[in-house]
């Protein structure tokens, strides 16, 4: 007689619990996720993180690797290279599916209950909130362009009006949740590439690009460092900004590959992040990318020009659904006891507030610049401990055990705290701070070194060695 277990590595489709189910708020928030509830394929993954990265703000970043002073050849290495650390992200999404929690409770085990709810409020909701702004200033000025297009004056009202309305779209997908952004992410991804890859045949065949391009002063030596390592980390800024992979893959059943999980997770989000910040440094070796949007928007012929405005609206209506999404439960992670949809709701406030200022009192193009590099020396160590602890964990995570906050909780430590993870955060951070290079703010050692921004590396290294160190020497994992 034929066996009837089945192979746990199989993808067969599951169909999903009335809990979260597209078309219908979801029920869950950073509660548990018992394995009755569990749904869904690994490779459904794929289009989930597909989508929110075919982005005009992709387009902005490759843009300014050839106005730092890149050549071409070399700006399209750093695109690749910095793209890379999507794969940490994939390493972070498969201990959703064993631990049945989203990332904001998962980094319980690493920081202890109570420093877990300061790690979250800093590096999980407040970067969360930034991106929030930085994506709907992005798709605003698309909608101020399609305004302007059909004869309206895009005065501060109108202004106003757009990001408000772009804001509850957004807001709209989140608060249904996890269902509906699977359901919704594999046609979005479709569209915008379809429309991404006909700005990109326009760019390639109407000579608006110079693959021999140099600048006119080319960078050598520390100079030209300076700015492989800067333009390294400002793409790396991306993918280390979602330590919440497990946020997207903690209803797929417990039996889900590992490999899978990881792969499809990083390939989602790697395959257009390369193509679109690729695509804005090929259209900066002939255009001013300094205005990328009427730059582009310049080359392209008359009927493609509000596809290309509408497509830069909804990418970023789809990178900030999964951004508010996550920002909603990390409100919930550090102790707001109110619903998921009201977190959202309160984090969608907030981040209208910073996109007014981003448009109507910043520079856009500044604001995105400095608030990527930034956000490299707190991200980065945050990722490097999460990596670590499912390395030395070997992605053994307990959902129920994640979920008590009580002093009784495995994950308590020592009055809330777990030394290991705080030591490590605090030292990568400061490591990351000292060789920072920015034009906001630049560190000791990044001064000694001739204005060199290693805090990608720096603050990576530190934490993970710290971690590794003290947490084999205390059991933490």
């Amino acid at each position: 007689m034929e066996s009837t277990i089945p192979d746990p590595h199989t993808e067969l489709p599951t169909p999903p619990p009335a809990a979260d189910r597209a078309g219908r708020i979801e029920a869950h928030g950073i509660d548990h996720i018992p394995d009755s509830e569990r749904h869904g394929r690994p490779r459904d993954l794929f289009a989930v993180w597909a989508a929110p990265n075919v982005s005009y703000l992709n387009l902005v970043v490759g843009g300014t690797l050839v106005l730092i002073g890149l050549d071409l050849w070399q700006s399209l290495a750093v695109v690749v290279v910095g793209n890379l650390l999507w794969a940490g992200v994939g390493l972070l999404a498969v201990s959703g599916p064993a631990a049945g929690a989203p990332s904001e409770v998962i980094m319980r085990a690493m920081f202890g209950v109570r420093g877990n709810r300061v790690n979250t409020a800093v590096t999980g909701w407040l970067v969360s909130v930034c991106y929030l702004a930085l994506n709907w200033a992005a798709a605003s000025l698309a909608a101020f362009g399609l305004a302007e297009r059909a004869g309206l004056t895009p005065g501060t009202p109108l202004k106003v009006l757009v990001i408000v309305l772009i804001a509850v779209a957004t807001l709209a997908i989140s608060v249904y949740g996890h269902a509906t952004i699977v359901r919704l992410y594999g046609p979005f991804a479709l569209v915008l590439t379809a429309v991404f890859l006909l700005l990109t045949g326009y760019l390639l065949t109407g000579g608006h690009t110079d693959w021999h391009y140099r600048p006119a002063e080319p960078l050598h030596g520390g100079a030209l460092v300076a700015a492989l390592a800067g333009g390294t980390a400002l793409i790396a800024s991306a993918p280390l900004s979602y330590s919440t992979g497990a946020d997207f893959s903690r209803y797929l059943p417990r039996t889900a590959s590992p490999r899978a999980v990881a792969g499809w997770t990083a390939l989602g989000a790697f395959v257009p992040s390369v193509l679109f910040t690729a695509l804005g440094t090929l259209a900066a070796t002939t255009l001013d990318m300094t205005d990328p949007q009427s730059a582009l928007t310049a080359v392209l012929p008359g009927w493609l020009q509000p596809l290309f405005l509408l497509a830069v609206v909804l990418s970023a209506v789809a990178n900030n659904a999964m951004t508010a999404y996550s920002s909603g439960l990390a409100l919930q992670a550090v102790g707001l006891r109110i619903r998921r949809s009201r977190s959202v709701a309160l984090d969608g406030a907030l981040g209208v507030a910073l996109t007014l200022y981003a448009l109507l009192v910043s520079d856009f193009l500044d604001t995105v610049n400095n608030v990527l590099e930034l956000m490299v020396a707190l991200t980065g160590p945050v990722m490097a401990v999460y990596a670590t602890d499912v390395l030395l964990r070997r992605n053994r995570y307990h959902g129920p055990d994640l979920a008590d906050e009580t002093p009784a909780s495995p994950h308590w430590y020592s009055h809330g705290v777990n030394p290991a993870g705080a030591a490590a955060l605090l030292l990568g951070t400061v490591a990351a701070a000292l060789c920072l290079a920015t034009p906001v703010f630049t560190g000791a050692l990044a001064s000694l070194a001739g204005g060199t921004d290693l805090s990608l590396p720096a603050g990576m290294l530190t934490a993970a060695a710290t971690y590794w160190l003290l947490g084999r020497r205390t059991r933490t994992a």
